[in-house]
């Protein structure tokens, strides 16, 4: 399968570029810079596949620069390809213009969801986040219940969250209008390798009960995504990608209680059990987290 990565340059594409050439798919990998290390990329994928570094830099991964405002131009680079990983996002509000960042992250995804829609590209895994529904940026984040579940409202009030609920809308409207297309928005968490105690130095950090002491392995949402353009379903679907336990050693029940005492537990927080709810990806997606070495 030929598959253009957006933000193929970034943390998660680069660890995605390896994963499908490891699995025999070409990539066109699609950012505002290549890496610098493209040789080092094209030697981990060979290692992967048993076949030459030579070979995979030339033809299998091939890597272009480009931001994604020109529609045609995205079309150009998406065409021939059978799917479409979009990961290409300013991540933050904090080293952008909250303009630029709502702009910039919504003119892409609308233009990556239009160009896949005319040339025909049925599969479209789009990178959402968990701040989709309000989190990290928000001043006081309010859930309604625990677990959360992709049917909990939103209430983000910041432009990066506004950027991806705006992203899962388009996909939405794309897929009421292109009723063959399978479009699957993962809301990742903070993207870390699985490195002896990388998960509990994350439990030290001072926001971490705004987003609910969650994280995502990094391979594992690499595979998420993989699995998103495998998936069978027809329409849009939004799917939170974490780990099933909490980032912190305190048992979930009391960070409830001691952090949002008013809101009601409605699903198993037993344990280190996750507040975020994966029970839609597994289903769907036949996907399931493992903390897995990059």
């Amino acid at each position: 399968m030929k598959i253009a990565v957006t933000g193929g340059s970034g943390r998660i594409g680069r660890v995605l570029t390896r994963l499908l050439v490891g699995q025999q798919h070409e990539v066109v990998s699609i950012d505002r810079s290549v890496p610098d290390d493209v040789a080092l990329i094209a030697r981990s994928a060979a290692m992967i596949t048993s076949q030459s570094a030579s070979s995979y830099a030339n033809e299998p991964i091939r890597f272009v620069e480009d931001d994604l405002m020109d529609v045609n131009r995205v079309k150009s680079l998406f065409d021939g390809c059978h799917g479409v990983i979009h990961l290409a996002a300013i991540p933050t509000i904090r080293d952008q213009s909250v303009s630029q960042v709502y702009i910039n992250n919504t003119a892409a995804s609308y233009n990556v969801l239009l160009a896949c829609a005319e040339l025909g590209i049925h599969k479209v895994c789009l990178a959402s986040s968990i701040n989709a529904i309000g989190g990290i940026y928000s001043r006081q984040p309010k859930y309604d219940y625990f677990p959360v579940d992709e049917q909990h409202p939103t209430y983000n009030e910041d432009a990066y969250s506004l950027s991806k609920w705006v992203l899962e809308a388009q996909a939405d409207s794309f897929a009421r209008r292109y009723e063959d297309m399978t479009i699957c928005s993962l809301r990742f968490h903070a993207m870390i390798p699985s490195k002896p105690g990388q998960v509990k130095r994350m439990g030290n950090f001072a926001n971490i009960s705004k987003d609910l002491w969650a994280y995502t392995n990094i391979v594992s949402g690499a595979r998420a995504c993989l699995m998103a353009l495998q998936a069978e379903f027809k329409g849009h679907e939004a799917f939170f990608i974490t780990a099933p336990q909490t980032a912190v050693e305190t048992p979930s029940l009391e960070l409830a209680q001691a952090h949002y005492p008013d809101v009601p537990v409605v699903g198993d927080l037993s344990g280190r059990n996750s507040f975020y709810s994966t029970q839609k990806a597994e289903r769907l997606l036949g996907w399931k987290h493992e903390d897995l070495e990059i």
